[in-house]
């Protein structure tokens, strides 16, 4: 199993088991060094359960992350109740650390398979990984965005890419 989700699925299961938060490795390997934003997703069988994250990073680095958004994704996403002992079997977890995001000129420069997308209205934002199964178009992409921010199809927006290393 990759580290990278070897400490998300560790860090899930101590928290829902004991409540305790568990500390960082203490030698970080290299791809945890960094600060990066991270998203940590949860399926059940094929399906969402749990995925939260960050544009850009929180703490002091890509293991803290990843630590939190963990907890937040099993514990506090708010579409779905919290992951209970008896489902952590049967967990799904990757983890996608995200590249700088960097302005989108226009729909063009988007790929629904190489790259995320931030929808950007004022302080409203909306964030959308990429290769995401029954996302086929940057429209689609967006509109999802646009709806997580409660941004309006009329209202003007910025829009940015991103890529990401995915761990599985």
């Amino acid at each position: 199993m990759n580290p990278l989700v070897e400490l998300a699925r560790k860090t899930i299961e101590t928290y829902v088991k004991t409540g305790k938060l568990i500390p960082p490795p203490a030698q970080l390997p290299a791809e945890m060094k960094g600060k990066a934003g991270v998203f940590v997703s949860l399926k059940k069988h094929g399906e969402l359960r749990g995925c939260i994250g960050t544009i850009a990073s929180t703490t002091d680095n890509i293991a803290e992350e990843i630590i939190r958004n963990a907890i937040e994704a099993a514990a506090h996403d708010p579409r779905f109740a919290p992951v209970t002992k008896t489902e952590l079997a049967d967990l799904e977890i990757s983890v996608d650390v995200l590249g700088e995001p960097e302005p989108a000129a226009s729909i063009k420069d988007l790929d629904v398979k190489r790259f995320g997308v931030i929808v950007k209205s004022g302080q409203r934002r909306g964030l959308l990984l990429p290769a995401l199964k029954g996302v086929d178009t940057p429209e689609e992409q967006i509109a999802i965005c646009r709806r997580k921010a409660g941004i309006g199809l009329s209202e003007p927006v910025e829009l940015f890419k991103f890529e990401v290393r995915r761990y599985t």
